[in-house]
């Protein structure tokens, strides 16, 4: 019996999260990313996915890698960070591409500074996950799998 083909799934951090576990703890906690990276690819590997990690704090690294998503990945899961905000070149990159994305926090941005509660992303995400730690990226990777897989509750 032939050996069901691993879905890929491209996960990208953006801005400053490389310095979770010692960035602001009493909004991030005290997680890192090392962390967070591994769990992904422990629950990718029950739901036979694989998982591409990135972070980059540079906005045209970050639009690159979505633009070559395209043929390569089946689903992105990103955590813009601050370019949730204001970077349209990263929502014009995610409308691009015919790759489903899911938006993923740690924080609940709605419940943190004004200037936070406003995403240039969630309009063309499917949907957005935020506020769980590190758990919102766990959700967005089942999510990316009901995504992938077709399955709408």
């Amino acid at each position: 019996m032939e050996e069901e083909k691993k879905r890929q799934v491209l996960v990208i951090h953006g801005p400053n999260l490389n310095l979770l576990g010692r960035r602001e703890p009493h909004v991030y906690g005290n997680i890192t990313l090392d962390t967070i990276n591994t769990k992904l690819a422990e629950k990718a590997e029950l739901l036979n996915l694989n998982v591409s990690v990135l972070q980059t704090n540079h906005e045209g690294v970050m639009v690159e890698e979505i633009q070559k998503a395209e043929g390569r990945f089946d689903a992105i899961i990103i955590n813009p960070a601050a370019f949730t905000h204001y970077s349209i070149a990263v929502r014009d990159a995610l409308a691009a591409v015919n790759v489903p994305a899911i938006e993923v926090h740690l924080s609940n941005i709605y419940k943190r500074e004004e200037f936070r509660h406003h995403s240039v992303i969630s309009p063309v995400a499917v949907g957005q996950i935020a506020g769980f730690g590190a758990e919102s990226y766990i959700m967005a990777l089942y999510a990316a799998d009901c995504l992938i897989r077709g399955d709408k509750a």
